[in-house]
């Protein structure tokens, strides 16, 4: 516990400043956080076996052609898209079926997309307003929070006990409610005025948090694994703990943005 609290500590004292500061420290620092992510996808060897040297390095640049590269346009312009899918995908040609296949490539592709335009959502949040981060991380933290501690003290029925044994029903629920009251208290301080409307934003995202936690989850179940690394001792990895805001944030834009 108290490696976890030390741990959790001097990660803060490292993010808060960076996150404040914003501008072009924040956007190298989301960049780097991005490129820890696929380094932690890349060592998922059940799902992606041995990715060659030269698929890699691709992966690598378009994961961070998603979080740079396609700054300032739409992110789900066929730009944004189409050069990770090209660049993962061309290496197949090369390679025989049982050293870099169609399949892999898909499946790093996938996550690669998922990560790096979460990643880059993050930054435009960040650019439109320090606040409105706050609101959304917060949703994540709160939500996680109230999941955790509740589903101690009284869950009995089990979520999803073959993807994650800790999780029950009670917990979601609690988490629902406090990653729900919280967050829209922050909004109504910090961002805008209160409304129905973010009430049901707010609750939409606080279940997408649940909703991403597992998912990222059920990666570590099928490749026999607690943590995606030990980065940060005794939290996991960079996708342990931005798990749910990836969805929070990329759900954000679905929800709000016109894009």
């Amino acid at each position: 516990m108290k490696v976890k609290t030390i741990s959790a500590i001097i990660t803060l004292l490292i993010l808060i400043p960076i996150i404040w500061c914003g501008g072009i420290v924040y956007n190298i620092a989301v960049a780097i956080l991005g490129i820890l992510a696929y380094k932690e996808i890349l060592d998922l060897k059940k799902t992606h076996k041995k990715v060659p040297k030269v698929a890699s390095v691709c992966g690598l640049i378009a994961m961070i052609y998603l979080i740079l590269g396609s700054y300032g346009s739409n992110i789900l312009t066929f730009r944004a898209v189409l050069i990770p899918i090209i660049l993962l995908l061309a290496p197949t040609i090369f390679y025989k079926k049982d050293v870099y296949s169609s399949e892999t490539a898909f499946n790093l592709l996938g996550l690669i997309l998922l990560v790096g335009i979460g990643f880059y959502i993050f930054i435009i949040i960040r650019d439109i307003s320090l606040n409105l981060l706050i609101y959304l991380m917060s949703i994540a933290i709160i939500t996680d929070t109230f999941a955790c501690e509740v589903g101690c003290l009284i869950g009995k029925h089990k979520m999803c006990p073959k993807i994650s044994p800790k999780k029950s029903w009670e917990g979601a629920i609690a988490g629902l409610i406090g990653g729900t009251a919280i967050p829209v208290i922050i909004y109504s301080t910090l961002v805008g005025n209160f409304s129905f409307k973010i009430i049901i934003i707010t609750m939409i995202l606080s279940i997408s948090g649940e909703c991403g936690d597992l998912i990222f989850s059920k990666i570590k179940r099928e490749n026999d694994i607690k943590d995606f690394s030990n980065l940060i001792p005794g939290h996991g990895g960079i996708l342990d703990r931005f798990d749910s805001m990836i969805i929070i944030v990329i759900m954000y834009a679905i929800l709000v943005w016109s894009i």
